[in-house]
């Protein structure tokens, strides 16, 4: 499930006292990771200094990175090029974070105690110290780094027709940011690496849908200041975006391949959406006057949303939940038959292989596709860790999804707790089964889901209708908001 995006563009909200206890509670009571261990700061201290360096140099490779303005850790950065007589070259660059973390090490421990950076409206947790994953490890620009660096050759139509992944040094040329290249990209004054972008995001859409994957260009929400109050709005995904989101999810098709021909790997899996959940996501279309013609899928649907309309946006919002039973497979020795190795939202077999500052597994699907490709067993360290891989991260998941609610509930809690009694618009987007006078409202404005609790003797919830609700609550960590029709 593609992590919920909000961010505060005012620091006074984030400064107040009220929503930065909140959220300190939060990360008490969700069992969040404080501070690293010393032996773990240590550790990474003397990694940084005197990391595992790759023979190979790459640095001639004018790499770039792309990434939301201000982001601290640098995973990844690409060159694209075109070749002979046809088609594209990607090359990409990912942090190689092997060469710092020692197996069994103090720092290794605490990233598997930590599985995931964890994201809040006011800070963010890292995985590894920053010392590395702001620092030493991270793809910063004009700085020489170990890297897995992977070569994916596409035909003249976007498809993949060769890899290849090695460890080499490489040294980014440039930090990009979402913005930047998208007005490079539109007022034609990128130069043909980064105006690549474009076409092979462009091509890899079109495989995408040739093969009945999804993409969901989920809104973030946006605290933002307006006449002198704070409020929630949408703020859509550009195209670079999604055309950068399709390099990675070539590479981990890619890295699945690589694992799946040696027969051990550990895949993202997906089953497809029970017709209950789809049922429900209909019902939440209705609510929203998302038109859905019953001929049409719901990959077919998705692509034609429009996340600027603040309907699409809230019904992207709601068909994340399709992707809620997603997990990792592991082999070791035999591949899964097709169907259990498929992620049903990609329509391919796909592997985590891009975030290895932010994500803990990444780093091991990195080794089994440098040995694969290598034509070389697995590291012993990485196969003695796979069997416990799939827990470690569902439980740390659990915690990032944990995370991400309640700072939702807070955010929406602390920008409402002085409209407690007025009136709202809304749509009902869901209805209890057993209790049909308890569900979801999605507010027309501002961009607030709520819980919607009708009196005893009052009709069930008007399912797919648009209702008049009361604020009944609104307490940052102590009381989500909550609604009852007016």
């Amino acid at each position: 499930m593609p992590r919920r995006p909000m961010r505060v563009t005012d620091a006074s909200l984030a400064d107040t006292a009220l929503l930065c206890g909140a959220l300190r509670e939060l990360r008490q009571r969700t069992d969040v990771p404080a501070d690293f261990p010393a032996a773990a700061e240590a550790e990474a201290r003397s990694a940084a200094r005197d990391p595992r360096l790759p023979a190979e140099d790459a640095t001639a490779l004018p790499l770039f990175t792309i990434d939301p303005a201000g982001s601290p850790d640098l995973d990844q950065a690409m060159y694209l090029e075109r070749r002979e007589p046809g088609g594209f070259r990607v090359h990409y660059a990912i942090a190689d974070v092997a060469a710092f973390v020692t197996p069994g090490g103090a720092l290794d421990t605490e990233a598997h105690r930590r599985v995931t950076t964890l994201y809040f409206p006011d800070t963010r947790v890292p995985l590894h110290p920053p010392v590395l994953s702001e620092g030493a490890a991270g793809l910063l620009p004009d700085q020489d780094r170990p890297a897995v660096l992977w070569r994916l050759d596409l035909d003249e139509y976007g498809a993949l027709v060769a890899t290849d992944v090695r460890r080499a040094v490489v040294r980014s040329r440039a930090r990009l940011d979402y913005e930047g290249v998208q007005r490079a990209i539109e007022s034609g004054t990128a130069a043909e690496p980064l105006s690549l972008l474009r076409d092979i995001g462009q091509l890899r859409e079109e495989r995408e849908r040739d093969r009945g994957g999804i993409s969901l260009n989920v809104p973030e929400q946006e605290v933002v200041v307006r006449d002198g109050h704070y409020r929630l709005d949408y703020r859509a995904p550009l195209p670079a975006h999604g055309w950068n989101a399709q390099i990675s999810l070539l590479t981990g098709m890619a890295a699945a391949g690589l694992m799946l021909d040696s027969g051990t790997g550990v895949l993202r899996t997906l089953p497809a959406a029970p017709d209950g959940a789809v049922a429900r996501l209909r019902r939440t279309a209705r609510a929203l006057d998302v038109d859905w013609p019953h001929h049409t899928s719901y990959a077919e649907l998705v692509r034609g949303l429009d996340p600027h309309r603040p309907a699409h946006a809230a019904f992207l919002q709601e068909c994340t939940a399709l992707l809620r039973g997603a997990g990792y497979t592991v082999f070791d020795g035999t591949a899964p038959a097709p169907g259990d190795a498929l992620h049903s939202a990609v329509a391919a077999p796909y592997a985590h292989a891009t975030a290895p500052l932010r994500r803990l597994v990444d780093r091991y699907v990195a080794e089994l596709c440098l040995a694969a490709a290598a034509g070389r067993p697995a590291p012993d360290w990485v196969r003695a860790a796979l069997p416990a891989l799939p827990a470690e991260m569902a439980a740390g998941e659990r915690r990032a999804h944990r995370v991400e609610r309640e700072c939702v509930d807070l955010v929406e809690a602390a920008l409402l707790r002085d409209r407690v009694g007025e009136l709202f618009d809304g749509y009902v987007v869901d209805r209890d089964e057993d209790r049909p006078r308890r569900g979801t409202v999605h507010l027309c404005d501002p961009a607030v889901v709520g819980r919607l609790d009708a009196a005893p003797e009052a009709p069930p919830l008007p399912l797919g209708h648009r209702l008049r609700v009361r604020l009944t609550a609104a307490d940052p960590g102590h009381e989500p908001v909550r609604f009852v029709p007016a």
